[in-house]
């Protein structure tokens, strides 16, 4: 099972982010993204796809919410 989580933008380089989701970073490509974004932005990655841009606020809570969920498995 695959999940969408929302993840922090630091650098961009054409079309591809480096991004940071708690304290891994990874890759994300942005070419399915409808909207511009900047570093700093939060966007929803999927298969390493950033899939729309998100609240910071909302992200963040959804964050909160999945390390919560990890500490009870």
């Amino acid at each position: 099972m695959c999940l969408a989580i929302p993840a922090e933008i630091m650098e961009i380089h054409e079309e591809m982010a480096t991004v940071k989701v708690g304290g891994a970073v990874r890759k994300a490509s942005l070419t399915l993204l409808p909207e511009e974004v900047s570093v700093g932005d939060y966007v929803i990655v999927h298969a390493g796809f950033a899939l729309h841009k998100v609240d910071p606020r909302e992200a963040e809570e959804s964050l909160r919410l999945l390390r919560e969920l990890g500490s009870h498995a």
